[in-house]
């Protein structure tokens, strides 16, 4: 399949926290296979990421997929409710209707879609094992709505190997570079395009002991969960329109 335009909506998953850049952004999986589909095209590729740390599945599904749909992509990735799994509530079923009904307009809107689950951090974090139920339960859902027309599956929650923490950041809940990598290449290979070369294998970083942890990434974490706080309070995409990918 061949696409020269290409949206991404979610959360910090497809923003790209966790693979940092020199200058104080984030690339992230998405970034990797607008190049990905950039290096496979004749053609130059749009790409927009519209992704936002912290967010919900109601305005990712809501206000996200309608910009993204407004910028007409010929492709669309959605990912979220990652963070509604780890709130104190969730309705298994009502984030799944709301992500299933955010792929079917955007399928009715002539958009081929990338749906892709989260990875799956809960080997490595507090509580984990609790989320995991939720993680599981959601992925099943969603997966009973599948396969669906022009929409491709990708399950990042199932890679078993992706859990390994090599992949993940020093906060343990978000992808690392390697792990956004190997997401790219999940999804580029599912899309039947060439995955790229991207470079050496990055270095793991050095980890915190364990109360250096807890104190810098747990505790300001359960903060904000208990003040209705978000890490993307006030904060715009990445990148709101189509611009083209940038070819090294």
């Amino acid at each position: 399949m061949r696409f020269t335009s290409y949206v991404a909506v979610g959360d910090s998953f497809t923003e790209g926290v966790g693979d940092d850049l020199p200058d104080g952004g984030v690339r992230g999986w998405a970034d990797l296979v607008a190049l990905g589909l950039a290096l496979s095209s004749p053609e130059p590729v749009g790409y927009a990421n519209l992704a936002i740390r912290g967010r919900k599945l109601a305005p990712i599904a809501g206000e996200q997929v309608d910009a993204a749909i407004a910028l007409a992509p010929q492709l669309m990735s959605i990912n979220g409710g990652g963070n509604d799994i780890m709130r104190p509530r969730v309705s298994i079923d009502g984030i799944t209707e709301q992500l299933i009904d955010a792929v079917d307009r955007a399928v009715a809107a002539g958009i081929h879609v990338v749906l892709t689950s989260g990875a799956n951090p809960m080997r490595h974090i507090p509580l984990g094992p609790r989320f995991e139920v939720r993680g599981n339960a959601f992925a099943r859902a969603v997966q009973q709505h599948l396969p669906r027309e022009n929409v491709t599956w990708v399950d990042n929650w199932g890679d078993r190997d992706l859990g390994e923490l090599r992949y993940w950041s020093v906060d343990k809940l978000h992808l690392g570079p390697l792990g956004h990598r190997r997401v790219a290449a999940n999804v580029l290979a599912a899309l039947e395009v060439p995955v790229p070369d991207f470079g050496p294998e990055p270095l793991e970083p050095a980890r915190p002991r364990s109360a250096e942890y807890w104190r810098e990434y747990v505790l300001p974490w359960i903060g904000r969960r208990l003040t209705g706080r978000s890490s993307g309070d006030n904060r715009e995409p990445k990148s709101a329109t189509l611009q083209p990918v940038v070819v090294p």
